[in-house]
């Protein structure tokens, strides 16, 4: 009876062992870098957005990523200091949410460049529903989970109104997943003079919430501008955000 041959293992040596684990972080089995900070930008698309309001928040918004201060603050210190995720969606009606620009890395001068073109080219996605607040926030919290693990989550919630359609933001921040979820806030002065007490009653959420104002439509960028430097910086201005609620027991 022949016996079959056994095949020998080759024996890495002590001196490829080295070289084996640099081919293999270099071909995807390094860790994934640190993230610093997963951002959700909700930009509202309800019926009292009107198209020429659209124009100047779509525009206002891929114009404030672009300002050189907010760019700065992105890539300033990488890759050490972190990356940050941006993810943004258009909400209004209770079941009208819609991706614009899905999870992107900013991590170099190109990937805003992608993003700020993304957002500049934005067609409305809805135009004729009320404002489903609550609806929109629990949208934001779902979005946020699929995101990649960073130190911070943060959800900035813009909009010219107050809820008029289906629940509020405190059945959202009961029932959807908020847990360690910043919820700023941007609010649109114009047609609600309730509105900026609204958003600082009911929408703030988490340590360090704020909230930004734009007087009016034709202010958005700046006020969009302000909202991301301070935002992607952790800057803390004081206790100009009220007393947001607390995160559900």
């Amino acid at each position: 009876m022949v016996r079959a041959r056994q095949r020998r293992r080759p024996r890495v040596g002590k001196a490829l062992a080295p070289a084996l684990a640099l081919g293999l972080m270099l071909s995807g089995g390094a860790a994934q870098a640190y993230c610093r900070l997963a951002l959700v930008l909700a930009v509202d698309v309800s019926t009292s957005v009107n198209s020429a309001e659209y124009r100047l928040q779509r525009d206002g918004l891929a114009a404030a990523l672009d300002a050189p201060e907010v760019r700065q603050a992105i890539l300033a210190g990488l890759p050490d200091a972190g990356e940050v995720m941006l993810a943004v969606y258009e909400w209004s009606g209770r079941y009208q949410q819609q991706v614009v620009l899905d999870w992107t890395v900013l991590d170099s001068s190109t990937a805003i460049d992608a993003a700020v073109a993304r957002l500049a080219g934005t067609q409305r996605s809805h135009n004729r529903f009320p404002t489903a607040m609550g609806y929109g926030l629990g949208y934001g919290a779902g979005l946020l989970r699929r995101a990649p693990a960073c130190d911070r989550r943060v959800i900035d919630l813009s909009g010219d109104g107050i809820n008029n359609d289906g629940f509020g933001p405190d059945r959202a921040y009961a029932n959807f997943p908020f847990d360690g979820v910043v919820v700023n806030g941007l609010v649109i002065l114009g047609q609600d003079s309730n509105v900026e007490a609204y958003y600082r009653r009911e929408v703030l959420r988490g340590p360090g919430a704020f909230l930004e104002v734009a007087q009016g439509f034709a202010d958005f960028r700046e006020a969009m501008t302000r909202k991301l430097y301070r935002e992607i910086n952790l800057l803390q201005m004081g206790a100009d955000h009220g007393d947001p609620p607390e995160a559900p027991g």
